[in-house]
């Protein structure tokens, strides 16, 4: 077969799996055997070595890695859902430069930590703030409409 039929074989039997739900399930201790999983059968379809290393087969295909498509569907729903998330700004009502950032919730068990809201925060809250103020300033012209 082709290496394009395969690669849409990949993604409609193969990615389409671990990408259902992955927010939810992205960081719990079975995300680094599903990550194998995915690095294997992508040396398979390639017909790569045991040993060789998959970064390049995954930008040769334009793959996110199992880590990054879970940072980016977070992302994505922070975008998507952003009503549900308050900022610094909205908690505490001083002007400082991280205004901008979510507010994190005070839990201090590692379960909650782990949760998708806080996570999401975290993650967010460590991107380049040129990246946040677009956000930010997009949102805003949206709102004038």
């Amino acid at each position: 077969m082709s290496l394009e039929t395969l690669r849409l074989i990949y993604f409609s039997f193969v990615h389409s799996v671990p990408s259902y739900g992955i927010i939810f399930w992205g960081n719990s201790s079975y995300s680094r055997s599903i990550f194998k999983v995915q690095k294997r059968i992508i040396r398979v379809i390639m017909t790569s070595g045991r040993r060789d290393s998959c970064s390049e087969l995954f930008r040769q295909w334009n793959i996110l890695p199992l880590l990054s498509e879970y940072i980016f569907s977070l992302l994505l729903f922070i975008i998507t859902n952003r009503n549900q998330f308050l900022s610094s700004l909205e908690v505490w009502d001083i002007n400082t430069r991280y205004d901008s950032n979510l507010h994190l919730p005070l839990w201090y068990l590692t379960l909650c930590q782990k949760g998708v809201f806080y996570v999401e925060s975290r993650i967010y809250n460590h991107l380049p703030s040129v990246i946040t103020n677009f956000y930010q300033m997009m949102v805003n012209v949206l709102k004038q409409l």
